[in-house]
């Protein structure tokens, strides 16, 4: 076999299944080498799109997301869902197929510096050579995925591709758990716990990757802590949960800052800034940090105690140290008063058809196990507040990267990830704009993907920025707003026009029983973005 050949046999034993990609003639031989090695090659609408479906995959599957680029201008666009993987920490292997080795750092077309490109944005930049691909893909694969979890980008120039090899398909490292913290350390959080009469925990997305979350559960129904979570951990915990206060620092915001203000103690429960540093919204109150690693704070925030190792043992040994001893005093009345008035400010009074009620649409004919995949804008805000997520990942977001263009592709990886579930996106159209394109890709999988787009005719989040610095509404205007259909379809696959929200709930449960994907165009009116995403 040739090393192409060696890279594929490795990654499918690891369990990758899709590679997701653009080709060209450098890519070619590693194409070849993934239809005789049983990787499905996904061909994307855009090399960006290639790498946050990888990001997805990574995160749904626990293998490793596949991505594949040529290089120089497929490079640099694999690079930005490189960059989300990164900061979201997502398990994902990325490959640029190069020039052949003796042309490498010479002045020649489409070529540029591969790794100084990827180091900032990977856990680790490397390069295939001769005699030298068992021990780097080894060595990627137990990068990849040692916390916290991140992608790895691998060059492969087109002459290493192609030579024939003896070398050997390597051991799969298993996944090294993380070191486990200290007795000393539990009885120091236990103490700091059993002082606190109203404290709150907040989920973040390090929670994301316990190998059982449902000892969070436990563990706050023993102490009957409520709890709230960032954007990535919404699920981790059903958040129908009689203990369940929301989503912070998205939509409507300040209220939630209201009341974590009446705790005496934050536990940040594997809580990754990353999502949103604490001193955006923790004031003075103390925080117990439980993660992976150190909190990234600044002298304001008054850290009380952290607990640092395994989340799984930690959580775990809390829980069996602490028994019932201390539960809070919290009043179940006033987590529930609390809860219903969120969650009404959020859906104020709008003329026509309001983006928070389609919103709620999609989330009432949508099952509890289902998943959405959504983008980033004002809507981030609003459904980050106001969706109920029920399962973890469910809610497929970038929150630590946070770009445009996440949603569709995320959508499409999310259907082949978890075929017997039902999928949606729920992008708006500016993201529409940007990814439209992978609509082609979803038809060509014959996948059954509704795309709802929230039409509002504005690039809305910056129209909000725009109004509150008091700038002139300027370069954000996508189109004008009319009354009209959307065009009967987009690459050939269908597309339907909601002006209220009685058509959007017909269209949406006619596209799920779709053999293929469909768009839906809801027309809503974003006048309470202005009121909800910052408050």
């Amino acid at each position: 076999m040739n090393n192409a050949d060696l890279i594929v046999k490795t990654l499918k034993k690891a369990g990758i299944k899709y590679g997701f990609g653009i080709p060209s003639g450098n890519v070619l031989p590693l194409m070849e080498a993934m239809r005789k090695g049983g990787i499905q090659f996904v061909l994307t609408a855009h090399e960006g799109s290639a790498s946050f479906a990888a990001d997805v995959m990574g995160r749904l599957t626990g293998k490793p997301g596949f991505c594949i680029s040529t290089l120089g201008p497929g490079a640099t666009n694999l690079s930005t869902g490189i960059g989300s993987a990164f900061l979201d920490r997502s398990p994902v292997i990325g490959i640029t197929c190069n020039l052949k080795t003796e042309q490498l750092g010479r002045r020649i077309q489409m070529y540029i510096d591969h790794h100084k490109l990827f180091e900032p944005i990977t856990k680790s930049s490397l390069a295939f050579r001769k005699n030298k691909v068992s021990p780097i893909l080894q060595k990627s694969l137990e990068i990849v995925k040692s916390e916290p979890f991140g992608p790895v980008h691998l060059d492969l120039p087109e002459d290493i591709a192609l030579l024939k090899t003896n070398e050997k398909v390597p051991l799969i490292p298993k996944t090294k758990d993380i070191r486990k913290t200290s007795s000393r350390s539990i009885q120091k959080a236990i103490k700091i716990l059993n002082r606190s009469d109203k404290p709150i925990a907040i989920l973040g997305a390090s929670t994301t990757r316990m190998k059982n979350p449902n000892l969070i559960l436990k563990f706050l129904e023993n102490l009957q802590i409520p709890f709230a979570s960032t954007t990535m951990a919404k699920g981790i915990i059903s958040e129908d949960h009689p203990l369940s206060i929301g989503c912070i620092e998205r939509g409507k915001r300040q209220i939630q800052r209201e009341f974590l203000s009446t705790s005496d103690l934050i536990v940040g429960l594997g809580y990754d800034v990353i999502e949103v540093e604490y001193e955006a919204w923790i004031k003075d109150t103390p925080l117990l940090s439980i993660d992976i690693e150190k909190a990234d704070t600044d002298n304001s925030v008054e850290i009380a105690h952290e607990v640092i190792g395994n989340l799984d043992f930690s959580i775990q040994n809390l829980s069996k140290e602490i028994g019932t001893r201390k539960r809070s005093l919290w009043d179940k009345n006033i987590i529930t008063k609390h809860k219903v008035n969120f969650q009404k400010g959020l859906r104020p009074r709008t003329k026509g058809f309001a983006a928070h009620e389609a919103i709620d649409i999609v989330r009432h004919i949508l099952p509890k196990n289902g998943i959405i995949s959504f983008d980033v804008g004002a809507h981030t805000h609003q459904i980050a507040s106001q969706w109920t997520a029920y399962e973890p990942k469910t809610f497929l977001i970038t929150n630590g990267w946070s770009s445009m263009g996440f949603g569709l592709p995320g959508a499409i990886s999310a259907k082949l990830a978890s075929p017997d579930r039902q999928v949606v996106a729920l992008i708006g159209d500016g993201c529409f704009q940007m990814t439209c394109g992978e609509l082609a890709v979803a038809k060509r999988l014959n996948i059954t993907l509704p795309v709802v787009v929230l039409d509002d005719s504005w690039l809305s989040l910056i129209q909000v920025k725009q109004d509150r610095r008091s700038y002139e509404l300027y370069g954000t205007k996508l189109n004008e707003r009319s009354p009209k259909s959307p065009p009967s379809h987009y690459f050939g696959v269908p597309a339907y026009g909601a002006n209220t929200p009685d058509d959007l709930e017909k269209l949406l449960k006619k596209a799920f029983k779709n053999a293929g994907p469909s768009v839906i165009e809801a027309k809503v009116n974003p006048e309470h973005y202005m009121e909800t995403v910052f408050d």
